[in-house]
């Protein structure tokens, strides 16, 4: 974004509304493209504004983009208020919105962005989920020793909660990078930043079971020097981050916890648990990557909710 930015600035104008036609199939395709070349994205995070453009591709129908306008989109927020999607998930399509116009307006499709007072606003904000330090204990019990699978996925739920990492870094962790004696392992995270966070001793152990008597059937015959991820799958691949939410929620079952927690859970009650322990928010900041303190305020939100839910339950005035 930033070199067409200057390219324009050099040229001493703005794009002409309508040097480019308004009217394309392939938007979807330029747009994640110009994620991935210009402003280089992570992969994941190209698929997720992915999705957000097609659906509002699709609700825009065959109105072509120069002729959209603010209250065009505020319309197309209240559809997803309206088909009860997650605050957290509206707030993204909002930002995906505005990245795409934005990229209009670069690519002289449009002179006026329309998107630009379109704010994801605190309302979009959900506190969010996090299970009590019990149901986390009978969670990260549910695997037994009957199970196949058991000693690897007990490695994965007590990396997730041990660590606060996301799916998709535990999906992509290298075996390399954990360092079992120290008691760290080094994290690859949003925009390829690293960082280097505790693992705990319960996880140690995890780790250290999987991968004396497990991981190496998982390997096959395959040469261990050409396989570098941590977790692997029954065929000795790396272990997508859909089949790592998938057991979550099987064993969620099984510890009779809410089915709709998910691998994130584990890392909102990661940092839910360690503020209510009295860890400083810049720390906690670190130990998930956030790029911002604003993105881990959210768990003082959480916290004061807790505080007055049991003022209300046992202060003889409230």
């Amino acid at each position: 974004m930033g070199s067409k930015l200057k390219r324009l600035r050099e040229n001493g104008g703005t794009p002409s509304q309508t040097s480019k036609p308004a009217v394309s199939s392939n938007w979807h395709q330029k747009f994640t493209d110009y994620l991935r070349t210009e402003c280089h994205l992570a992969d994941n995070t190209v698929q997720a504004y992915g999705r957000d453009l097609k659906r509002l591709l699709g609700w825009l129908g065959r109105t072509p983009v120069n002729r959209i306008r603010l209250p065009d989109l505020s319309e197309f927020v209240a559809s997803l208020q309206a088909e009860k999607l997650a605050p957290a998930s509206i707030s993204r399509a909002i930002v995906t919105a505005r990245m795409f116009f934005k990229y209009l307006q670069l690519e002289g499709v449009i002179q006026d962005n329309p998107s630009e007072l379109l704010t994801t606003q605190g309302m979009w904000q959900r506190i969010p989920k996090a299970i009590t330090p019990a149901a986390v204990d009978r969670f990260l019990a549910a695997p037994r020793k009957f199970d196949t699978l058991g000693q690897r996925d007990r490695c994965i739920l007590e990396l997730l909660y041990a660590t606060g990492c996301r799916v998709s870094e535990v999906s992509n962790l290298l075996l390399a990078n954990v360092q079992l004696e120290s008691g760290y392992c080094l994290v690859e995270g949003k925009g390829s930043k690293q960082r280097m966070v505790p693992i705990g001793e319960r996880a140690v152990t995890a780790i250290g079971e999987y991968l004396q008597d497990l991981r190496p059937q998982l390997l096959g015959g395959r040469d261990p020097e050409k396989v570098s991820w941590l977790i692997l799958s029954r065929t000795g691949r790396r272990l997508r981050r859909e089949a790592i939410w998938e057991l979550v929620k099987r064993y969620a079952l099984r510890a009779d916890i809410d089915p709709e927690i998910s691998p994130h859970t584990l890392r909102h009650s990661f940092a839910t648990h360690l503020l209510s322990g009295g860890a400083d928010l810049r720390q906690i900041q670190e130990l998930l990557g956030h790029a911002s303190i604003q993105t881990t305020q959210i768990y003082t939100q959480l916290e004061s909710s807790r505080l007055k839910r049991i003022h209300h339950q046992f202060h003889p005035r409230a």
